[in-house]
Order: C-alpha cells, then sequence, then structure tokens
C-alpha cells in the first residue's frame, strides 16, 4: 500500500495555541482513497523546518501533503521553503494573480503587493486554484514523489483537496482499498477488554484492531485493506461480529453513533420518555442528550437541582433524606431521580449528585465521589462512582454523565430482551 507524509505548517500548532485538524481529516480522505498515512509531522514558521523534513519525506513516502505557510505574511514561508528544496527561483503565476484580482474585485477591493506575494510559486511547479480564498495551492514533483502544499484554512484546504488533490493521487492506491471502522464500548476497563480481543489485536493482522480511550469510552478501531471496497467492509462486518460477540452490551455504537444516542434510540423503541436532575453536572448530562436529533420525542427535559433547597423544593426530595445522607448519597441521588420523573411526567428519571473538585472532598466524600439515581416504571436503583479525587472536574462531570447514560441503555436493553443488545448498529461504509 502506498504511503504518505502529512506535513502542518505553523508555530501556533507547535505551542498549542491552535489545534491542527487539518492533518485527521488528510490522514481519513486518504484512507478512503487507499493510501495510509504514516507519520504526521508538525513544524514551526522557522526557515529551513520544512525543506529539512521535506527531503526526508521523500525518502520515506510515496505521497506528502502540506499544509499551511502559504499566507501573505512574513511568517508564511511554505512557497519559499518549497523553491529552496527544488533549487529554483520562485516566479509569479499568471492565472493566480487574475482569480486573486477576482476575488477581491467581488468584495469591491484591490490586492496588495503582500497579497500578490501568495502568487509566487517555484518556477516548474503548479499552482492549485483555490475556490473560496486567495492563496493558491502549489504542487511540486521532488526526487519522483508528488507534493501539494496546501492552505492552512480548513474550508479552503478541504476544497482544494477535493478538486485538486484527489483526482490527481487516486491512481497512487495501486487498486488496493483502506476501509476503518470504530467500535465504541462503555463500563468496560480497557486492560480487560484488550484481554478479550488480543488475538485480534495482533501484530499483522488484517484489519488491523487497536484501542483508545477517552473519558470512559473505549473505542475499538478497525482497519482493513484489500482489493476491493467490497472485500474490505465484509473483513470489517467479520470482524465486528467477532468482538460483539465477546463484548457483548458493552458494545453501544459504531463510527459517529453516541452513548446519548443509543440510550435515546433505546427510549424511542420502547415508546418511553426520560428526564433528569444533575447537581455536579450542571446540565452537561442534558445537553449530552439533546445533542442528538430528534431527542425531543423521548426527551421531556431536566432539573440542574445544584442547592439543597431546589432539590427539596422543586424535586421532592425529603429533607430528611438531605440532613441525614448529605447531599452527595445514593438515598438523595435515588430520590432525584424520581423527583425529576414525577415533576416532568416522564417513565424514566435520572438523578447525579456528587463532588467534581477540585475542592469540597473530605476523607468520607472525596472529590470524585458520585451518585447516580435512576427511577424506572417498575423501581429505582442507585450506583456509586469513585471517578478519582486526582482526575480533573471536566473528566469527573463527563464520565458521571456517561455513566447516568449507559445505566438507562442497560435498562432498556434489558427491558426489551436478550436480542437487543447483539442487535448491530446501522452504519456507513467509511
Amino acid at each position: 500500500m502506498r504511503r504518505a507524509w502529512i506535513i502542518s505548517s505553523g508555530t501556533e500548532l507547535v505551542l498549542g495555541q491552535s489545534l491542527d485538524t487539518n492533518s485527521a481529516w488528510l490522514a481519513r480522505e486518504l484512507a478512503g482513497l487507499g493510501i495510509r498515512s504514516e507519520r504526521h509531522v508538525t513544524l514551526p514558521d522557522t526557515a529551513g523546518a520544512l525543506r529539512e523534513v521535506l527531503l526526508a519525506a521523500v525518502e520515506q513516502a510515496d505521497l506528502v501533503l502540506i499544509t499551511g505557510g502559504l499566507g501573505p505574511t512574513e511568517d508564511d514561508l511554505t512557497r519559499f521553503e518549497l523553491a529552496a528544496a527544488l533549487g529554483v527561483e520562485l516566479e509569479r503565476d499568471a492565472a493566480s494573480i487574475e482569480q486573486m484580482r477576482a476575488f477581491f474585485a467581488t468584495r469591491g477591493r484591490q490586492p496588495t503587493e503582500a497579497n500578490l506575494v501568495q502568487a509566487l510559486i517555484p518556477r516548474g511547479a503548479r499552482a492549485l486554484p483555490n475556490s473560496c480564498g486567495t492563496a493558491p495551492g502549489i504542487r511540486i514533483e521532488l526526487r519522483g514523489v508528488p507534493c501539494f502544499a496546501l492552505p492552512g484554512v480548513p474550508t479552503e484546504m478541504r476544497a482544494m483537496f477535493a478538486a485538486s488533490v484527489a483526482p490527481e493521487i487516486r491512481s497512487l492506491a495501486e487498486g488496493t482499498v483502506l476501509r476503518t471502522r470504530t467500535l465504541h464500548t462503555f463500563g468496560i476497563p480497557e486492560a480487560e477488554l484488550g484481554s478479550r480481543i488480543a488475538d485480534l489485536m495482533r501484530r499483522g493482522n488484517n484489519p488491523e484492531v487497536g484501542t483508545t480511550a477517552e473519558f470512559s469510552v473505549i473505542g475499538i478501531r478497525m482497519n482493513a485493506t484489500a482489493a476491493s471496497e467490497a472485500a474490505a467492509l465484509e473483513m470489517l462486518d467479520v470482524t465486528e461480529r467477532e468482538i460483539r460477540a465477546r463484548l457483548g452490551s458493552a458494545v453501544y455504537g459504531v463510527d459517529g453513533q453516541t452513548l446519548a444516542g443509543a440510550t435515546g434510540r433505546g427510549l424511542l423503541a420502547a415508546g418511553r420518555t426520560l428526564a433528569v436532575a444533575e447537581s455536579c453536572t450542571g446540565g452537561l448530562l442534558g445537553a449530552l442528550i439533546t445533542d442528538e436529533p430528534g431527542s425531543s420525542a423521548y426527551f421531556l427535559g431536566g432539573i440542574i437541582s445544584y442547592a439543597n433547597e431546589i432539590k427539596r423544593d422543586l424535586l421532592g426530595v425529603p429533607g430528611g433524606l438531605l440532613d441525614r445522607h448529605g447531599a452527595v448519597s445514593r438515598p438523595v441521588a435515588g430520590a432525584m431521580a424520581e423527583g425529576a420523573a414525577v415533576l416532568l411526567r416522564a417513565d424514566y428519571g435520572l438523578g447525579i449528585t456528587g463532588i467534581a473538585g477540585p475542592t469540597g472532598g473530605t476523607p468520607e466524600k472525596p472529590v470524585g465521589l458520585v451518585y447516580v439515581g435512576l427511577s424506572t416504571p417498575a423501581t429505582t436503583r442507585t450506583f456509586e462512582l469513585r471517578l478519582g479525587s486526582d482526575a480533573p472536574r471536566e473528566a469527573i462531570r463527563t464520565r458521571a454523565a456517561r455513566a447516568a447514560l449507559n445505566a438507562l441503555r442497560l435498562e432498556l436493553l434489558e427491558s426489551a430482551g436478550p436480542r437487543a443488545a447483539d442487535a448491530p448498529s446501522t452504519h456507513a461504509p467509511k
């Protein structure tokens, strides 16, 4: 399979002042074309940095993509670095100048000399039209390897890649197809998950299988390489079925599907509704639920009951429970869930109360202690979570909200019967 390097230029990226989303997007696009991205390199706006990496890249890669550094300011060095790597001078590209003048004319302006610098490209190179900006891209060939320099602005970069890069590089795939799929799990530690599918994760397997972890969600990524899309998708299907058989209800979705979406699908299938009451998560649970399109069909609303008075007066949590057990306790979490369901006339209620930190913990109730209440049409259950006294506030709140969603998801699966947990989620090929 052909190999690509992706190089991102920008001091703001190196210093963490901006997030490089271009490399991830390009890597996914290349995978769809059957080309593997083998290395991502991020460089500062320093003379010589790009040239050095570019010369190394063409020794190891079949394709090089560069983003950034094509603007009109002093720190935009990509065109100069390309010319230096080729050992040629820069020349103004007439077509790029005309395109730039037309771009500015539609805005009632004229390009400045600084803008016209963007029309400089190395002698013998080819300018790539920019359909939604001023900076043309540049296509060169260095030591027989095609190299494409694209703007750093994501919208401009994506449009240029689709119009000028993808059509040219399709032939590089050599008849191979790379397709990817990611399964999402919750409620199983990464080490345990890894032991259950260890044989599927062996190096050299096709599909490749690996894991990623983020706030208690473990993703299982699968990369299949084959001679055709149909063959690659069949390989992914076989591996997905095997993983689901081993992990069961821990798997909640695939690719872009979310935990909130899986819970929502369960509510829709059951014809049930949900209300929530939140303390330490401060509305995050409701936000996750309503991020899903169509959630109004099953989500009735929520109460952010940060103060004990709201828990007591609005949700109906008995004052005696608060006095005896404190706001962060199993009984209060259960009463909050029941109160939300009763107040909003929902079938199910979720309640969350805890200590998100970084302050407020005690030896008996440390930071990271969270209780989740789940009120169902038949009963109310509570769950204790120990999310780590050293965990960041964001992590505690996110994990707590996700744990609440997962408790309801599993309840709905159990109510629906044993086959519901094994049913594959629908997904589109990637």
